[in-house]
Protein backbone atom coordinates (compact mmCIF):
# COMPACT_ATOMS: atom_id res chain seq x y z
CA UNK A 1 0.00 0.00 0.00
CA UNK A 2 1.53 3.32 -0.82
CA UNK A 3 -0.61 6.43 0.10
CA UNK A 4 0.89 9.41 -2.20
CA UNK A 5 0.29 13.08 -2.50
CA UNK A 6 -0.40 14.71 -5.66
CA UNK A 7 -0.39 18.40 -6.36
CA UNK A 8 -2.13 19.42 -9.81
CA UNK A 9 -3.09 22.47 -12.06
CA UNK A 10 -5.23 21.92 -14.91
CA UNK A 11 -4.96 25.44 -17.46
CA UNK A 12 -7.44 25.78 -20.28
CA UNK A 13 -11.25 25.99 -20.37
CA UNK A 14 -11.87 24.64 -17.40
CA UNK A 15 -13.73 26.73 -15.13
CA UNK A 16 -17.49 27.03 -15.18
CA UNK A 17 -17.17 23.50 -17.21
CA UNK A 18 -18.07 21.62 -14.41
CA UNK A 19 -14.74 20.24 -13.68
CA UNK A 20 -14.10 20.49 -9.92
CA UNK A 21 -18.01 18.39 -9.81
CA UNK A 22 -16.37 16.03 -12.23
CA UNK A 23 -12.84 15.59 -10.67
CA UNK A 24 -15.18 15.21 -7.36
CA UNK A 25 -17.03 11.83 -8.78
CA UNK A 26 -13.94 10.47 -10.15
CA UNK A 27 -11.58 10.71 -7.05
CA UNK A 28 -14.72 9.39 -5.14
CA UNK A 29 -14.72 6.33 -7.74
CA UNK A 30 -10.61 6.15 -7.28
CA UNK A 31 -11.23 6.19 -3.25
CA UNK A 32 -8.99 9.32 -3.74
CA UNK A 33 -9.27 12.34 -0.74
CA UNK A 34 -8.09 16.26 -0.99
CA UNK A 35 -9.65 19.29 -2.79
CA UNK A 36 -10.07 21.07 -6.12
CA UNK A 37 -10.35 24.80 -6.27
CA UNK A 38 -10.88 27.64 -8.91
CA UNK A 39 -7.27 30.04 -9.19
CA UNK A 40 -8.15 33.46 -9.89
CA UNK A 41 -5.96 33.21 -13.32
CA UNK A 42 -8.23 30.19 -14.72
CA UNK A 43 -6.61 27.11 -13.83
CA UNK A 44 -8.34 24.51 -11.44
CA UNK A 45 -5.57 23.18 -8.49
CA UNK A 46 -6.57 19.88 -7.25
CA UNK A 47 -4.33 18.06 -4.19
CA UNK A 48 -5.36 14.59 -3.96
CA UNK A 49 -4.16 11.75 -1.91
CA UNK A 50 -4.45 8.25 -2.51
CA UNK A 51 -2.92 4.93 -3.73
CA UNK A 52 0.04 5.75 -6.51
CA UNK A 53 -2.33 3.59 -8.84
CA UNK A 54 -5.17 5.51 -8.35
CA UNK A 55 -3.76 8.80 -8.09
CA UNK A 56 -2.10 7.91 -11.62
CA UNK A 57 -5.66 7.13 -13.12
CA UNK A 58 -7.05 10.61 -11.69
CA UNK A 59 -3.92 12.26 -13.21
CA UNK A 60 -4.98 10.42 -16.66
CA UNK A 61 -8.53 11.63 -16.54
CA UNK A 62 -7.17 15.27 -15.77
CA UNK A 63 -5.68 15.68 -19.12
CA UNK A 64 -9.13 15.41 -20.38
CA UNK A 65 -11.60 16.28 -18.21
CA UNK A 66 -15.85 16.44 -18.24
CA UNK A 67 -16.58 16.71 -22.11
CA UNK A 68 -17.77 20.45 -21.51
CA UNK A 69 -13.93 20.97 -20.42
CA UNK A 70 -10.79 22.15 -22.87
CA UNK A 71 -7.68 21.57 -20.98
CA UNK A 72 -4.71 22.75 -22.33
CA UNK A 73 -2.00 22.05 -20.10
CA UNK A 74 -1.62 19.83 -17.03
CA UNK A 75 1.26 20.12 -14.01
CA UNK A 76 1.74 18.22 -11.11
CA UNK A 77 4.02 17.47 -8.49
CA UNK A 78 3.93 14.31 -6.51
CA UNK A 79 4.70 15.03 -3.02
CA UNK A 80 5.76 12.64 -0.12
CA UNK A 81 4.22 14.20 3.33
CA UNK A 82 0.63 13.22 3.44
CA UNK A 83 -2.28 15.97 4.86
CA UNK A 84 -4.31 13.28 5.59
CA UNK A 85 -7.54 14.54 4.01
CA UNK A 86 -11.12 12.93 4.71
CA UNK A 87 -12.84 13.36 1.98
CA UNK A 88 -12.72 15.32 -1.86
CA UNK A 89 -14.22 18.72 -1.43
CA UNK A 90 -15.30 21.32 -3.89
CA UNK A 91 -13.40 24.65 -2.40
Amino acid sequence: MSVKHLNIKVHGRVQGVFFRHSAKQKAKELDIKGFARNEPAGAVYIEAEGEEINLKQFLDWCHQGPSSASVKKVEFEFKSELQNFNDFVII
